[in-house]
Parts: C-alpha cells; structure tokens; sequence
C-alpha cells in the first residue's frame, strides 16, 4: 500500500465521482480506477459502492478511510518535521552537560546562541560525565558539555576551557586564611566530595593519591551547590571547580561560610570540551549549535580566567 493511492481513495471519498476526483488529481479516469481496484484487491474487501453515476464509501471503506486520514497526517508531519530539523534556525538541539557547568557556562553558550537563533529549542540533561557520554553515544543528546576528555573513539571532543581547581573550606577552618594549600596537608581532613563517576571526584583521588593520602569522604553529592553548602556548615573541605566571573550573577560566590583556597599541587586543574559522535549526520541546526560554541573558546578562556 503506497500513501499516493491512498491520497487518491481519500479524494473519491470526498467527492463520490471518480472522474471529477482524477480530474482534480489530474490523473487519467482509467489510470485512477486501476490503482482503486488494485488497493481494494490487496486490502481484500471493496472501498466503494455504487450510487448511480457516482460512488460512496461503503461500510469496510468508512473503517478504512478513518485510518487513511490518519496515515496521511502522519505524513505530513513527518515532512515538516524533517523540513524543520533541514532549517539551521529551527528545529531542537539536545545539549547533555555536567551539573557544575550549570552555573555560568551553560547559560552563557546558550544566552549567545539564543541571541542569534531565537526560533531554535534547545533542550538540556545535566548528569556525570560518564553517563554524558552515553546519551550522546546513543544519540540521546545531540552534544555534550563535559569533562574528561572521552576515551572511546567514537566520540569527538574539543576543549573549551580549562579550570583552575580550588578548595573550599569552612570560614573558621584552620585553612581559611590561607591563600594556597598543598593537597599533602589535607590528609585526614573530612572531605564533602562529588558522588563517584564525577569529574572532579576523580581529579580528588588523583590528586590526594599523589600527595600520599586516600580522601576520607564524609558526604557526597552532585551539585556544587550543595558541596558548598555542606562545606559552609563545616561539615567538610571539597575539591572545587572555580567561582563564575565577577561579571556574571551567581550564588555560590557569594555564599557566605565558605572561603576558596588556590590548591598549589600540579594537576589541580580539568579542562572542559564538547563532545560529539563525528560520524553521525548531524542536523544544520545541530551543527550550528556545535560551531557557535566551538567559535567561542578563545572569549570563554578569558572568561574562566578572569
């Protein structure tokens, strides 16, 4: 059964005469009697009946011609959908991103992009990366925010900017006056640290392992807010990602309790990029997304630097 023929059943439908309906599809009569004929032979029941110079739907056909109408808006829909996601300033992009990213990089890639394609969806997942990597893999995400740099080669990744990593400490902690620390004289402190699978969880024994000692993890979450947070209740130190840009309003900068220490260790830094599946066809919208972020890592460098 092919949509055309059934285009051509729905038009004699509407207009009960075979020879206005082929004039209107401007096909022959003959050639239109021949593709009903052939419809009613696959379906094995007869379409229409005869009513005197015309015809009318008959019991079976009024059954067929509910779904027939229904097979030809889904039709059209696919069409505009496909038409849609061909159109660079229409269509959805799915962006995948760590939720550390949350608090000014995200919102600024998409502040711009917005600017510049109002009429485009962008739909968002934050999770870890690991699980990032995944949704993109599978094309659940279209692309990725996230850190470290993917080790399957079937994902793309290109950096975006590189974080210099603090720590976060009580404001009445021992450290707290300090402007730099060494991981080496954090052995045995309690830390509040990202669930395991995390970017920075993993940076945290990294780090901790060089300088001799296993992190004694106190609590665990997935936000940094609400490391922050536990941290402002002194209920641990953490391996932080560093605050927004003074220019960019923000809540953890100005939480109070919390005092950021520059960690003097080399290694304390994770970069950031964006990854994608290269060999997957990609929308224009998509890989409009993907280009506009990818022009703005040398302005987002000097912002994370700032």
């Amino acid at each position: 059964m092919d949509l055309t023929t059934v285009r051509w059943f729905l038009m004699v439908a509407e207009l009960g005469h075979v020879t206005n309906a082929a004039a209107e599809l401007r096909v022959s009569q003959p050639g239109l009697s021949r593709a009903i004929a052939r419809l009613e032979e696959e379906l094995g029941i007869r379409l229409f009946d005869r009513e005197g110079r015309g015809v009318r739907l008959s019991v079976y056909g009024r059954i067929f011609a509910e779904h027939a109408r229904r097979l030809v808006a889904e039709q059209e829909a696919a069409r505009r959908a496909l038409a849609q996601a061909a159109d660079p300033e229409r269509g959805e992009v799915v962006l995948a991103f760590l939720h550390t990213q949350g608090v000014w990089l995200v919102p600024e890639l998409l502040r711009g992009f917005r600017q510049r394609h109002p009429q485009v969806t962008v739909r968002l997942i934050q999770d870890r990366a690991v699980w990032l990597e995944e949704a993109v893999r599978e094309g659940r995400a279209d692309v990725a925010i996230s850190s470290p740099q993917p080790e399957t080669a079937e994902l793309a990744w290109a950096p975006l900017i590189t974080e210099r990593l603090q720590l976060a400490v009580p404001a009445d902690h021992r450290l707290a006056g300090r402007r730099r620390v060494r991981m080496a004289e954090l052995a045995g402190e309690p830390f509040v640290g990202i669930k395991q699978g995390g970017g920075l969880r993993t940076i945290l024994d990294e780090l901790a392992a060089r300088a001799g000692f296993r992190p004694e993890i106190a609590f665990e979450g997935e936000e940094l807010q609400t490391v922050r947070g536990l941290v402002a209740a002194g209920l641990g130190v953490a391996l932080v990602s560093p605050q927004p840009p003074a220019n960019e309003p923000n809540e953890p900068q100005g939480q109070a309790g919390v005092r950021h220490l520059a960690i003097a260790d080399p290694g304390a830094t994770r970069t950031i990029g964006l990854t994608w599946v290269e060999a997957r066809t990609r929308p224009p919208v998509v890989e409009g997304f993907r280009r506009f972020v990818l022009s703005r890592v040398g302005e987002l460098s000097r912002g994370a630097a700032n």
